[in-house]
């Protein structure tokens, strides 16, 4: 099974369903499987080993994907926020390959790449012609079928590189397979289901959504800029019954819908979510707003195909109606792992499996978990785990919270600390929408705890109450020595938190 196989079980179950919508533009599943037939056929000439995509979301993004898969190269979309240096250097990672990106970038990158290539096969094409091409009456399939090794090597990924050099992610046939098939039936969506994606093309999460659309016969809505107003716009217009959001995106949503009973969408049935923490008060007012919608809380990582954790509908109700506060609690937690997968909190020092309720390293081992970087190999030890550097623990119940990155893991005097804990702290106050924690120098402790919040509009509070509320609640040393007050916190577009900037602010003002 790979995802050459998905698309044509796809394209000869319901070859006349949409497929793929990006405004009056649409892809049905056969179209799709004859473009991606059309694009292997370029690509099959003997010198191209790669495909890279520098693009937003757009039709050539799942014919990308597939053509590629059926060519038997790897697919690599690219983030269009790099620097044109920070490009050079994924790209060099490419060769021989071929780019394809928007029609001003092929005309800036394209002569500079051909230049510096060093003999190495490069092609800069434009989305447009590619296409025109794939599209076109005179377009003919690849006559050689795709490739049936499960460990061929379907999608490369670029890590953030937050804390380096980005990595390429290995995902190979057999991972994103696995995925699917755990997670989604086939043809399960029905004939009027239209799911709205707004991820960008380089994150996982916008990769796993295509494969798993394909499979469960969901039209796929593309919205490649989003704002709340036009994600709002776009649904109602498109009668959208599920989405996928980033917490940013929905905080942004709930305050677009500030003053209106509920969010005006009868049709929305899911809304799915993950890549960041979603604060206690926003999911609060989001499953107000949208009292009808299923919410789901996902987690999961590059190096594992997506999500390996859940946070189900049923599971959000009980939360949200609960009195007991370490039930209530859970609408903060990434829910419980999926059956495919086994998740373990390890001792950061031991190694060792922990209790409920202790705190340390989260690894995971299941079909769908790569672990693999290009160059470097695989990650996993020698029983398939993966340590995934995410902290966190689990609670009586299964349920999996997160307290983010270990490298992010404030020692205050020997002593180790988890930003997450107290940011969970201090956004039970009422006056706090979110919160950083983050170590800064300090010549008595080597870390003091600092802390930037974002207060409510109109709401006020003191360090020193802040404070006080995080010491009623935690051990003194926990308590941020240092309480900035900011009007919002910086984060990718994919909902990611970074911690480096607030950080490196911190230090500067001293």
């Amino acid at each position: 099974m790979n995802l050459m196989m998905i698309l044509e079980m796809a394209a000869g179950a319901m070859g006349e369903r949409v497929a793929f919508q990006n405004g009056a533009d649409r892809l049905t599943y056969q179209q799709l499987f004859d473009a991606a037939g059309a694009l292997a056929a370029s690509l099959d000439d003997g010198r191209t080993k790669h495909l890279a995509m520098l693009d937003i979301s757009t039709l050539a993004l799942p014919i990308g994907v597939f053509g590629a898969s059926w060519a038997g190269v790897p697919f690599a979309p690219l983030n269009y926020r790099l620097t044109d240096p920070e490009l050079d250097a994924l790209i060099a990672q490419l060769n021989p390959g071929r780019l394809l990106t928007d029609s001003a970038r092929a005309a800036r990158l394209g002569p500079r790449l051909a230049a510096t290539g060093d003999g190495d096969y490069v092609e800069v094409g434009t989305r447009e012609a590619m296409l025109a091409t794939v599209r076109g009456e005179d377009a003919r399939p690849r006559e050689t079928p795709w490739s049936m090794d499960p460990d061929d090597t379907a999608i490369l990924l670029f890590t953030s590189g937050t804390t380096g050099a980005p990595k390429a992610a290995v995902l190979r046939q057999k991972h994103l397979v696995s995925y699917v098939l755990g997670t989604v039936e086939f043809m399960g969506a029905d004939e009027n289901d239209a799911s709205l994606t707004c991820v960008p093309p380089y994150h996982v999460a916008g990769m796993a959504a295509i494969a798993s659309s394909v499979y469960s016969g969901r039209r796929v809505v593309q919205l490649a800029s989003f704002t709340p107003e036009t994600w709002l716009e776009t649904a109602r217009r498109e009668q959208v019954t599920h989405a996928f959001v980033v917490p940013t995106m929905m905080a942004r949503i709930v305050d677009a819908l500030a003053g209106q009973a509920d969010a005006g969408l009868p049709c929305l049935r899911a809304i799915s979510y993950g890549g960041g923490k979603m604060p206690l008060t926003v999911i609060e007012k989001a499953m107000k707003l949208f009292p009808n919608t299923d919410f789901t809380n996902a987690y999961g990582l590059t190096e594992t195909s997506s999500t390996i954790a859940l946070l189900g509908p049923a599971d959000h109700r009980a939360a949200f109606a609960s009195a007991d506060e370490k039930i209530r609690k859970r609408l903060v937690s990434v829910g419980q792992p999926l059956p495919t997968v086994e998740l373990e909190i390890r001792d950061v020092e031991s190694g060792d499996r922990v209790a409920p309720g202790e705190h340390g390293l989260i690894h995971v081992r299941g079909e769908q978990v790569s672990g693999e970087y290009r160059g470097k190999g695989s990650q996993l030890d020698a029983e398939g785990w993966f340590n995934t550097r995410d902290g966190g623990y689990l609670d009586e119940g299964g349920f999996l919270f997160l307290e983010g990155r270990m490298d992010d893991v404030i020692v205050r005097g020997g002593e180790n600390m988890s930003p997450g804990e107290i940011e969970d702290v201090l956004l039970t106050h009422a006056a706090v929408i979110d919160a950083c924690v983050v170590g800064v120098p300090d010549e008595q402790w080597g870390e003091a705890v600092a802390a930037v919040v974002v207060l409510s509009p109109k709401a006020q509070a003191t360090p020193s109450e802040l404070q006080q509320w995080v010491k009623d609640r935690l051990r003194s040393s926990r308590t941020p020595e240092r309480i900035e007050f900011w009007s919002e916190l910086p984060y990718n577009e994919t909902g990611k938190l970074l911690r480096r900037k607030v950080r490196e602010a911190l230090r500067e003002n001293g």
